[in-house]
C-alpha cells in the first residue's frame, strides 16, 4: 500500500451551469460538460493550462492538458488517484468528506493499493475498449464507469458518476466530476 501526496478540492455550481473547482494548492479550473460527447468535460485552469477530462469505463479517467495525456482512477470516497503518487480529493461530496474524515483518525483502508493505480498508458484500441465498456453498463443501468461499484465519484452514494451533473442536458453536476 502506499499513501500518495493528496490534494484537496471543491466545486461550486455556477448560474451558467459550469462548476467552479478551487483546489487547497491554489489551483482553480473552470469546468463544463461537452453536450456533443457523453463523459467528457471541457476545463481551462487559472495556470494557462486547458484540457478535457473523459470518463472510460472501469473508473478510469482520460485527462488532456496542452496536448499531455495522463490517466487517473477513481478509487472510491470521492477520491481520485493520478499516476502513481497524486490523489485528489473532493471534499465537496459526502464521500469525500468521510474520506478526509477517516484518512484524518488513520484508517489504513485509504491507502491506495497496486490494483487501485490507474494504467501509466493506454492505445488508442484500449482507450476504445474502456469507452465501449462504459456505454454498455450506462445502457444496462450500471454506474458509468464500467465497474458496477457506485457512482457520484464512486464513494458509495449511490449517485452516477457524472450522473446528476446533465441530466441530457448541462444543466446539473455531480458531486466528483471526472476528479
Amino acid at each position: 500500500m502506499m499513501r500518495p501526496r493528496e490534494t484537496v478540492y471543491s466545486d461550486e455550481l455556477l448560474a451558467d451551469g459550469s462548476v467552479h473547482r478551487s483546489y487547497d494548492d491554489g489551483r482553480q479550473e473552470w469546468r463544463r460538460r461537452d453536450p456533443s460527447v457523453a463523459g467528457l468535460v471541457r476545463w481551462h485552469d487559472n495556470m494557462s493550462a486547458s484540457g478535457t477530462d473523459e470518463l472510460l469505463g472501469d473508473r478510469i479517467v482520460k485527462r488532456v492538458s496542452n496536448g499531455t495525456v495522463s490517466y487517473g482512477r477513481d478509487i472510491g470516497y470521492g477520491r481520485t488517484v493520478w499516476g502513481r503518487d497524486f490523489l485528489t480529493v473532493n471534499r465537496t461530496s459526502f464521500g469525500g468528506r468521510m474520506g478526509l474524515l477517516l484518512a484524518g483518525v488513520g484508517v489504513t483502508a485509504l491507502a491506495v493499493t497496486e490494483a487501485q493505480l490507474p494504467p501509466l498508458s493506454l492505445s488508442p484500441e484500449e482507450e476504445e475498449e474502456l469507452r465501449r465498456q462504459a456505454e454498455a453498463s450506462a445502457r444496462d443501468g450500471g454506474e458509468g464507469g464500467g465497474s458496477g461499484d457506485s457512482g457520484g465519484g464512486f464513494e458509495n452514494s449511490g449517485d452516477d458518476w457524472d450522473g446528476d451533473w446533465g441530466d441530457g442536458d448541462d444543466g446539473g453536476w455531480s458531486d466528483d466530476d471526472f476528479g
